[in-house]
């Protein structure tokens, strides 16, 4: 059967061609590198009293000033005490090659994995592969083994701070759209399919936009602003997709989780702005980097966003248990 045969037996209806592209990408995928289903991850539940990390690309960042994901995973978890942290960055990869500001790559990664101690978490989500895919197959082998160890990084940060192992949910990125979108989710599939491997292989979590997220979104919505960045209606979509993998067991128990994220989007989106700049201060070349013998005697204000943060999440959880 031809791809263009099976998309019709699939869809069952004709579709706008923005929405096409979009499916036809993830049945590509599909095809290609199969379901994975010999070996599924295990199911990333959360647990009261879970310290939660969000790391990641642009999508993780871009998040942070929208809320969809986090308020799915606070409201569908209304009497757990979950303290969850965005450290996403625009344009990052497993290498953190966005993240060394004015410095090599790697201080940048050793800056992430020290913040990440810090923090102390129990669960992180880990979200890249959108930009490592534009290498390409050749881009593949070290994607993986670096993929590989960012994780085993991540563990070794954490193992000191908490009693066991942090639990790791990895996360597929989310199919381009628009005129290209055939071809670049060509390109990503293969990444998507590599992170599978590796959630499974670890015992990880996973969440699969690649594969999920067209499904969660409303008939003939696109995902997307620009073909490449999720619009809210494509976070509304993976928020959906987020609740029903890490959150209750049975559809039925999610609710209305719409309305439930309209009720505390606005205290998170709160939240999160005061935490930016709790970890990325707007002058921080003065405060931490190689301009702080100007001004890095201001380091020491920085950590008074902290019990901002903490009343600000506070509200977050009184929020998610009213509607309950």
């Amino acid at each position: 059967m031809s791809l263009s045969h099976l998309f019709w037996d699939l869809s069952g209806q004709t579709m706008c061609i923005h929405r096409s592209m979009f499916i036809v990408a993830v049945t590509i995928s599909w095809v290609i590198h199969g379901s994975n289903a010999a070996a599924k991850p295990h199911h990333p539940c959360l647990r009261d009293g879970d310290r939660v990390i969000l790391l990641g690309d642009t999508f993780i960042e871009r998040e942070g000033d929208r809320g969809f994901i986090e308020a799915a995973l606070v409201a569908t978890h209304p009497d757990a005490a979950l303290t969850i942290r965005n450290l996403g960055w625009s344009g990052d990869t497993v290498w953190a090659e966005s993240r060394g500001v004015f410095d090599p790559p790697a201080k940048g990664y050793a800056r992430m994995l020290d913040l990440v101690r810090d923090l102390a978490p129990t669960v992180i989500f880990i979200a890249y592969g959108r930009n490592e895919s534009f290498r390409g197959a050749d881009g593949l082998a070290a994607f993986r083994d670096q993929l590989r160890t960012l994780c085993d990084d991540l563990q070794t940060a954490t193992r000191k701070e908490i009693a066991e192992d942090v639990r790791l949910v990895l996360v597929t990125p989310h199919p381009f759209e628009g005129a290209d979108a055939v071809h670049r989710n060509a390109a990503l599939a293969p990444y998507a399919e590599v992170i599978r491997e590796t959630a499974t292989a670890r015992e990880a979590g996973l969440v699969d936009l690649f594969a999920d997220l067209a499904a969660a979104l409303p008939r003939d919505c696109p995902a997307t602003e620009n073909g490449v960045h999720l619009s809210d209606s494509g976070y509304a979509a993976a928020a959906q997709v987020f609740a029903q993998t890490c959150g209750p067991r049975e559809p039925d128990d999610l609710g209305d989780l719409a309305a439930k994220l309209a009720a505390i989007r606005p205290l998170i989106i709160e939240k999160n702005r005061l935490f930016f700049h709790r970890w990325r201060p707007a002058n921080e070349t003065y405060i931490f980097l190689f301009r702080k013998h100007e001004q890095g005697n201001n380091a020491v204000e920085i950590p008074q966003f902290d019990p901002l943060v903490e009343a600000a999440e506070a509200k977050v959880r009184a929020a998610a248990r009213r509607l309950h």
